[in-house]
């Protein structure tokens, strides 16, 4: 898919979530089997950056050139931190704290530029989320970052002050694809009307009920699928780009075989009707 800011990004991203000391060799793994979209953030509580950064170095070493991937990773303010891991100075003004964090991630992937940096969470009252926004801003202009974007941001109004105080316009949106938000289905139109590519996360893990659905399941039976593969098929079609943290090699294999298959009209119908 191509972003509003001309970015060209996969249809299905690696998380590297909660992998901690088998991060380099998940990411690793997950590159050699086919993905091409890598997201991380500088949380040490949940996630180990610099183990991404070793398996790009490994990559590097087969001939997978940095230039190949597309590198998402996230400021995530302190309130989001672990208070003995904060990757910048807790003590400096927010508008600082987004640099030092995106130094920080520069370091850790030993990349000097990162193709889309995310807000991990928005901030309140507005005026400091556009404080935020505006460091953020300043590292696209420098080059540091070719489009910014904001996650777990599931009230449009919010999103919509946002898109309109912004200068440089949020490309994407992450969010937690689940049942308890209504699978945030006016904000995934609001996005779409403004050219903003919506990325979901738990995509499986929230979801089971879909995944046990006899509609799912006959479909997947069918297709001679898994019914991973056919959630994740419907969601590319409807525009979506799922994120997927397996630790399974061949569910990974199976993951980047989900662009080898055809969903009908009246398969993806009836599994509209399982979100609605």
């Amino acid at each position: 898919m191509t972003t509003s800011a001309g970015l060209r990004i996969p249809r299905i991203l690696y998380g590297t979530a909660w992998k901690k000391e088998q991060t380099a060799d998940l990411v690793e793994q997950a590159v050699i089997t086919g993905f091409r979209g890598i997201d991380t953030a500088a949380q040490p509580k949940h996630y180990d950056e610099p183990r991404v950064g070793q398996a790009l170095r490994r990559l590097q070493e087969q001939g997978i050139q940095r230039e190949e991937l597309f590198l998402q990773t996230k400021f995530t303010p302190l309130q989001g931190q672990d208070p003995a891991q904060v990757p910048y100075d807790r003590n400096a003004p927010v508008e600082d704290q987004v640099l030092q964090s995106f130094a920080a991630s520069q370091d850790n992937l030993q990349t000097d530029h990162i193709d889309s940096y995310i807000l991990h969470s928005p901030l309140a009252p507005h005026s400091l989320l556009m404080n935020v926004w505006r460091s953020m801003e300043r590292i696209y202009k420098d080059g540091g970052a070719s489009q910014l974007g904001i996650s777990n941001c599931y009230t449009p109004d919010l999103l919509a002050a946002l898109y309109d105080d912004a200068e440089i316009k949020p490309a994407v949106v992450q969010n937690r694809f689940y049942q308890q938000t209504g699978y945030d289905r006016s904000l995934r139109a609001w996005c779409a009307e403004k050219g903003i590519i919506y990325q979901g996360f738990w995509t499986l893990t929230a979801n089971p009920h879909i995944m046990a659905s006899n509609v799912v399941r006959q479909i997947a039976g069918r297709l001679g699928k898994t019914e991973a593969q056919v959630f994740f098929r419907y969601l590319s079609l409807s525009g979506i780009i799922p994120l997927t943290g397996t630790t399974s090699q061949e569910h990974m294999r199976q993951d980047i075989d989900i662009f080898d298959f055809a969903l009908s009209d009246t398969d993806r119908h009836a599994i509209d009707l399982l979100l609605s």
